[in-house]
């Protein structure tokens, strides 16, 4: 499915609940594709991309941010805490915040460079044990004490278990984001996004749908 297709696709689900055309932030998903599907979709005009590895990134998108005004870098996969320096100076955002050390970690950097990419806390919904996230009991606390760390986080992200109903954690996630006064909410993929912008998604991450598979 083309580019163009999923942004129809999530104006569409825009309007159908109500809510404002651009509302919604479309990331592609770039992580392992081929550098000639990424740049396709850069000469489209699309200019907010996902990555899951910083290493992975370190060797595509210098070189893409130097040839395309305007890119909006997003790091969507975990985040090791030695990687960290690097992330900050490549990511614009980064979605995968998941626990204390790390936000320790990001707040000293941030100090020391005198900024920080904006932060979406990964909340581990279904309370899968091999999944990273903090529990949903533990969320709020997490919150404050990353407020208190005086980081720029502005709003949550999960990924709901595969075998689960994602609507029900789509809904867990919003909930705790009302609560916590925080405006965004990091939630959908390929499919379940039109779901997810029902349920009050501000960014949504599509990577197949876009690209095609992976290896092929």
């Amino acid at each position: 499915m083309l580019l163009k297709e999923i942004l129809s696709r999530v104006s569409a689900a825009e309007c159908k609940v109500g809510r404002a055309e651009g509302s919604v932030k479309l990331i592609a998903i770039s992580k392992v594709q081929p550098n000639e599907r990424v740049e396709a979709v850069l000469e489209q005009g699309h200019r907010a991309f996902g990555e899951n590895r910083v290493q992975e990134a370190q060797g595509k998108w210098p070189d893409f941010k130097a040839r395309f005004e305007g890119v909006e870098l997003h790091l969507v996969g975990p985040l090791q805490t030695n990687k960290a320096r690097a992330a900050l100076e490549l990511f614009d955002v980064i979605h995968s915040l998941d626990r204390p050390k790390l936000a320790q970690t990001l707040a000293r950097l941030a100090h020391e460079t005198g900024s920080c990419p904006d932060l979406f806390i990964q909340v581990n919904t279904g309370e899968e044990p091999q999944k990273a996230g903090i529990l949903p009991a533990e969320a709020d606390a997490f919150i404050a004490d990353c407020c208190a760390l005086d980081l720029p986080v502005t709003g949550l992200m999960c990924i709901p278990p595969a075998e689960e109903e994602p609507a029900l954690h789509f809904a867990l996630l919003a909930k705790i984001a009302e609560r916590n006064g925080l405006p965004g909410l990091s939630m959908g993929m390929s499919g379940d996004f039109e779901t997810a912008i029902a349920l009050g998604a501000t960014h949504v991450r599509v990577g197949s749908a876009i690209f095609g598979q992976r290896g092929v």
